[in-house]
């Protein structure tokens, strides 16, 4: 009787046979059992349809006899990589092919289960081929840790010792972590026992907060936020800041929000620039410090904002003049407060 083989190509000898080559025949078994066992290899595969992994027969070096196999190649499409129906193995293999389609691992013929690398999947997975049927069987994922709780995109927890997932706790790829049903993000203290929480209103509309790049540069600030929901902040002490007093020699003088100038145009007109991306309710002051406004004009230049309505700058020639602007819109930009 002839030797026969398993389904990875280890030669089963009958008694008697192979008189002056069974020990030739036994190393070769020898290798392949120690490929089998802890073996890699690498294997390209088509670039379209099916890649056939095959054995030999009584020798060594099929990728297929192997316990880790690197799937690499560049794919122009959807993918198979098969095995004969004959094979019980199981395999940690590597997708690292180049090219986003799906890779799929199974039985070359039968009705059986697969496993499927997505297109964007270029991971490692650990593969059952369990020969569990002669005619359909099937080829299985094995998950280390337990398989994940609940639905797709859901964040995974601690579930009394398994994984859990729930539908207010997802993630989207897109816009980041989703809490549903008003459920609430909590800061707990030091102790544990005390938590500050935040949640969403009972009925909204989207919007998105986006917080400053830094901290305050002072004491004082409060948060305050455009129509987009962008956070800044700005200086609520309580008054208006004041700066030094401003002769001609510091013209151009860039204006900033919330901010007071004295002007002292006796060495000449002096010209006091509004800031460029101002919000509502920003304000400026400025004073005439030496009653000279009437000889040496102090001139407010807009900085591509309406100035009370209108897209020109300011002359401002009364002596002794106190006024205030605060910015409204882009509509009417920034209007007197007193005259």
């Amino acid at each position: 009787m002839a030797s026969s083989y398993t389904g990875l190509g280890i030669e089963l000898m009958v008694t008697g046979e192979n008189a002056g080559t069974w020990g030739t025949k036994t190393n070769t078994n020898l290798q392949l059992i120690s490929q089998i066992s802890g073996g890699y290899a690498t294997q390209a595969v088509n670039g379209t349809g099916a890649t056939n992994l095959a054995v030999v027969d009584g020798g060594t070096g099929a990728s297929l006899a192997t316990r880790v196999i690197k799937l690499t190649g560049t794919i122009t499409g959807n993918i198979t990589v098969t095995i004969p129906i004959d094979v019980e193995n199981f395999y940690f293999i590597e997708n690292a092919t180049t090219g986003a389609y799906t890779v799929e691992f199974k039985y070359i013929s039968g009705s059986g289960s697969s496993v499927t690398w997505s297109a964007t999947d270029k991971t490692s997975k650990i593969i059952n081929a369990t020969m569990d049927d002669g005619t359909n069987p099937n080829i299985k994922e094995i998950t280390v840790g337990g398989l994940p709780g609940g639905s797709n995109t859901q964040v995974q927890y601690n579930n009394s010792g398994a994984f859990g997932g729930d539908a207010n706790f997802v993630w989207d790829a897109s816009t980041g972590l989703n809490i549903g049903s008003q459920k609430e993000l909590r800061l707990q203290d030091t102790t544990g026992g005390e938590y500050i929480g935040m949640k969403a209103s009972g009925t909204t509309t989207d919007y998105t907060i986006t917080w400053p790049a830094a901290v305050a540069g002072g004491n004082d600030y409060v948060l305050k936020s455009t129509t987009g929901g962008v956070l800044s902040w700005g200086e609520v002490s309580g008054g208006t800041s004041w700066a030094a007093v401003k002769v001609t020699g510091d013209s151009p003088v860039t204006g900033a929000a919330g901010a007071g100038y004295f002007m002292n145009t006796t060495g000449g007109a002096i010209t006091l620039t509004l800031p460029a991306s101002p919000t509502i309710g920003d304000e400026i002051a400025f004073v005439d410090y030496a009653g000279t406004f009437d000889t040496n004009n102090l001139t407010v230049a807009r900085n591509g904002k309406k100035i009370n309505g209108a897209a020109s700058d300011l002359t401002v020639a009364t002596e002794r003049v106190a006024n205030t602007l605060v910015f409204t819109d882009d509509t009417q930009g920034w209007l007197l407060k007193n005259n």
